[in-house]
């Protein structure tokens, strides 16, 4: 196999004129404009697949505190806000 592949594709009438008509003005082809399209697909879904990594972002301490240990969420997000006015 070499580095081009011939294939037929079904276009909508009106995307393959507006293909012709922009191949014509900026001096290119439509082929061109397909595969261009085409890389640019594939580029933005590989980009989008890559798995999320969250960075290390913990502080050098020892744990949880005491009075924090082993309590709900509710008392937890009391703990965090105390003093600070909400």
């Amino acid at each position: 196999m070499g580095t081009h592949m011939k294939t037929t594709m079904d276009i909508a009438d009106a995307v393959l004129l507006e293909a012709k008509r922009t191949a014509a003005r900026d001096g290119t082809t439509v082929k061109a404009l397909v595969e261009a399209g085409l890389r640019q697909v594939l580029a933005e879904r590989k980009r989008a697949a890559r798995a999320f990594t969250l960075r290390r972002a913990s502080f050098k301490g020892r744990g949880l505190q005491a009075q924090a240990q082993e309590v709900s969420w509710e008392r937890l997000r009391e703990l965090a806000y105390e003093g600070r006015g909400a």
